[in-house]
């Protein structure tokens, strides 16, 4: 049998060159982590998610012959060689079970298979460069419901039944938490590329390589202290600028510091509110510059002063990408700052670049090395934060590989097919913590990607380059619930779609007013997107216009109004994000996180609360006048259009012309729209 150990508070356990140990880690939560054959790694070693908890010792540790327990507060763990698998063969290798101590039920546990050999279901394989192969397998039940995981356009919520690729794409998310209905919430605390599967009586995590197995489980008597757990093993964001709360303009792209001007002076003369206009890329004379071409930007002090004097901040896209046009390129190659390749070139991807057609090959700068992440920052810094830009653009951050092949890369802190979805989780801190160093309290940086724990360093995420129809909008409903369920509060979409939009179509028009009032109760409010027509250039034109007057005189007129409202929302807003703050607690979320008894509302996909006030139902479907809305039970709800009372616990049938989202509030709450 395995030999157990019990020293300050952690258990050990090691049979057969497998080590265990498990760790109290915050409150009724644990850490497990192992590694076959080595001692195991320290965190500095590895791209971190876990923060080091407050408590770090069990409660109570109990060790007797070939059975080991330890608990930590309402959570137990065992490790067991007499729990025998369905077939009444006993398990090799010690499988560990959860339990809840105050009810004695099952949490979780691992899952054997009903063979003769009686597979494992805790597999760890030694691969190269002392690297592990890992496998873990749960079992799970037909009724379990399973949230988070990042951002999937998988169209749906409850992410139970799926498989899902552990692997940073353009519009793909890779935040491997999930929230369990069962009451449980899991990281897998492994940044390289794997896969989850669920089915129907098991959830599988897989590696192709780690250093070690890492996970983290917590106890929760609802999603909320779920969630809360989760994010205080990971960190919870800084408090949000009250410029971020306002109304972003952005599109692709603006290609001179005239054209900016002259936008941001129309919303200002039409009377219009807007807190942020964005800068997108082909700004610089060369990717990997991180500076403005002077031809078409001639004096950025002087446009910086006139926009804050008109109120509004300017953000900037800086890209991680370098071409040989570059002024760094060499120094960054010969300094080893540059990602490569496992054969020892440097790592290419084809895109385009300021004055080439066709498109050429570019290269990542490499930020698992903290001197990249410094020398990345001292550029940033000194061409665009001395200036008085201080909010950035992280696009393309996951990075964007040919074929998202991020496993070919080879990193400084290791191979990319064991660390690669921390790439924008390192990004992200070398720019927040540079940012802080440099003064600024509360940084924040829009991301296009994120990984667990990116929350702690100011990252705002969107979802990427997504197609601009209905199904996309419907897409980003659940898309965004998942993420707030994964630990990102700030988040948002190009509203509109960021390809294949038309700014004549009518179709197109219906979209944007539909986005746009899905928009309001965005946690961040951003217009974005390249809108094309026949003579329009994709990457190195400007697109056809994309400001809110662009649309139409009837989409105008109901923009304008959302905008008013988003207007009036901002002091409610504001008071959600110092809560988001203290604890992690979302803006947007699903219907079950605010009633977790009303069992109808854990299947409501396309609906949210927005803060504890305001329920949200989006049209997401072309030329609806109408929709149903389900209102949990236990309040009374008020049509914030029509000031009808209902009573919670029922579906309603709500008038949804293209001026009005069905928007209900918790009685007793203010009504915006008054």
């Amino acid at each position: 049998m395995g030999v157990f150990l019990e020293s300050n508070g952690t258990l050990f356990f090691s049979y057969r060159a497998q080590n265990l140990r498990i760790d109290a880690w915050g409150e009724d939560s644990f850490r497990i982590r192992a590694a076959l054959g080595s001692a195991l790694k320290d965190d500095d070693a590895i791209p971190q998610a876990l923060l080091t908890p407050s408590k770090k010792k069990a409660d109570s540790i109990q060790i007797k012959n070939d059975l080991a327990e330890i608990v930590n507060g309402k959570l137990k763990a065992t490790i067991d060689f007499n729990i025998p698998a369905e077939d009444n063969t006993n398990k090799h290798n010690g499988r560990i079970v959860f339990y809840n101590t105050e009810t004695g039920k099952v949490v979780l546990e691992e899952y054997l298979f009903q063979t003769k050999l009686n597979e494992a279901a805790r597999k760890i394989y030694p691969t190269a460069e002392g690297l592990h192969e890992l496998f873990v397998r749960f079992k799970s039940d037909r009724e379990e419901k399973i949230f988070g995981l990042g951002q999937h356009h998988n169209r749906i919520l409850n992410q139970k039944g799926c498989m899902l690729e552990l692997r940073q794409r353009n519009r793909d998310v890779t935040i491997p938490f999930m929230l369990s209905s069962n009451g449980y919430g899991f990281l897998w605390n492994n940044p390289g590329i794997g896969r989850f599967t669920s089915s129907v009586e098991s959830t599988v995590w897989e590696a192709k390589a780690a250093y070690q197995l890492d996970y983290w489980i917590t106890l929760g008597d609802t999603p909320q202290v779920i969630l809360g757990n989760y994010m205080q093993a990971t960190g919870v964001p800084g408090n949000i600028p009250e410029w971020a709360t306002g109304f972003w303009q952005c599109k692709l792209r603006y290609k001179s510091q005239e054209e900016l001007l002259s936008i941001a002076r129309e919303y200002k003369q039409r009377g219009l509110p807007i807190s942020v206009i964005v800068i997108d890329y082909f700004h610089w004379s060369a990717q990997g510059d991180w500076d403005f071409d002077p031809k078409y930007w001639p004096d950025p002090e002087g446009m910086v002063e006139e926009l804050e004097n008109l109120g509004i901040k300017v953000m900037v896209s800086v890209w991680p990408t370098v071409s040989t046009k570059s002024r760094n390129f060499a120094e960054m190659r010969d300094r080893g700052f540059l990602t490569r390749g496992r054969d020892g070139n440097l790592f290419l991807f084809p895109f385009a670049e300021v004055g080439i057609d066709p498109e050429q090959y570019v290269y990542f700068y490499d930020p698992t090395n903290p001197e990249a992440r410094d020398y990345y920052w001292a550029q940033v810094k000194q061409n665009y934060f001395d200036r008085k830009i201080q909010c950035y653009w992280l696009d393309a951050c996951e990075p964007e590989t040919i074929h998202g092949k991020t496993e070919e890369m080879a990193l400084y802190q290791g191979p990319g097919v064991a660390i690669a979805n921390a790439y924008p989780f390192l990004h992200e801190m070398g720019m927040y913590e540079n940012m802080q160093k440099a003064g600024l309290e509360n940084p924040i940086n829009l991301c296009r990607s994120a990984w667990a724990g990116s929350q702690r360093y100011g990252a705002a995420v969107w979802s990427g380059d997504i197609p601009s129809s209905f199904g996309s909008l419907k897409r980003q409903i659940r898309s965004g619930l998942n993420m707030s369920l994964s630990g990102i509060p700030w988040w948002t979409t190009d509203i509109g779609g960021f390809t294949g939009g038309k700014i004549d179509d009518p179709e197109f028009r219906e979209l944007v007013v539909r986005w746009f009032q899905y928009g309001v109760f965005c946690p961040l409010f951003r217009l974005h997107g390249v809108r094309i027509s026949s003579s329009s250039k994709i990457l190195l034109g400007s697109g056809d216009d994309n400001e809110v007057w662009s649309f139409g005189a009837e989409s105008y007129e109901i923009i304008t109004k959302y905008l008013e409202l988003r207007e009036k929302l901002r002091p409610y807003i504001s008071e959600l994000f110092k809560r988001c703050a203290l604890d992690g607690t979302p803006l947007m979320r699903p219907l079950f996180y605010d009633y977790p008894e009303d069992k109808a509302a854990w299947n409501i996909e396309n609906e949210f609360m927005f803060g504890p006030d305001y329920l949200v139902a989006p049209v997401e479907e072309i030329n609806a006048v109408a929709r149903s809305v389900y209102l949990p039970e236990g309040v009374n709800w008020i049509n914030a259009w029509t000031g009808e009372e209902t009573e919670g616990g029922a579906e309603v049938q709500v008038a949804a012309p293209l001026a009005q989202i069905p928007l209900f509030i918790r009685k007793g709450a203010e009504n915006p729209l008054q």
